[in-house]
């Protein structure tokens, strides 16, 4: 949610803040979202371990470097050649925000098939997952909107929420796994 905040604050130099652009920019992020969800349920099928998802982290966390870098440029280059706010937009959230929220979205299920012993505690199990994932998210969307962007530039939030991820990652890619887990 903190990077869905931070898309609309760089998109409204080039494109506005209008219903256009946040049209743009949730769309993206939840079409994202479930494509990421169902690759992240498929992936997880397949000798499933903290390791690899650590490797999702990071790689979600490597994802945002292209947007700390180019988003500028991308974005002036994509308002010429796609001038009208709408498209435009729609574009440039796409270009922005699809890889690293599509790597983003593959976590919950992965980690929810690394929380399953079993069938009979699988719905409890989500249940608490989602419960902290949702809780983060309205953590940060409020951290983030009351506070962080006053204190700090889009591209310092963004490098911090890539540096957070990308420790996660490289914590789960050291934990000792279980005897009974494939590595």
């Amino acid at each position: 949610m903190a990077v869905e905040l931070l898309g609309g604050r760089l998109l409204a130099p080039t494109f506005g803040s209008s219903i256009y652009v946040w049209g743009a920019i949730i769309t993206i992020f939840m079409l994202a979202l479930s494509l990421g969800y169902l690759a992240g349920g498929r992936y997880s099928m397949v000798t499933p371990s903290v390791r690899r998802l650590g490797v999702i982290l990071t790689i979600a966390a490597l994802t945002v470097v292209p947007l700390l870098l180019f988003a500028n440029p991308m974005l002036d280059a994509l308002s010429i050649a796609v001038p009208d706010p709408r498209f435009g937009s729609l574009l440039s959230a796409f270009t922005l925000f699809f890889v690293p929220t599509f790597f983003s979205g593959m976590v919950s299920p992965y980690a929810v098939r690394l929380l399953v012993e079993d069938r009979n505690s699988s719905g409890r199990h989500a249940g608490q997952l989602y419960f902290v994932s949702t809780f983060g998210s309205a953590a940060g969307t409020l951290l983030t909107s009351f506070y962080l962007v006053l204190l700090l530039e889009v591209n310092q939030i963004l490098l911090a929420l890539m540096l957070i991820s990308a420790a996660i990652g490289l914590c789960a890619w050291f934990v000792q796994a279980p005897r009974n887990e494939i590595q």
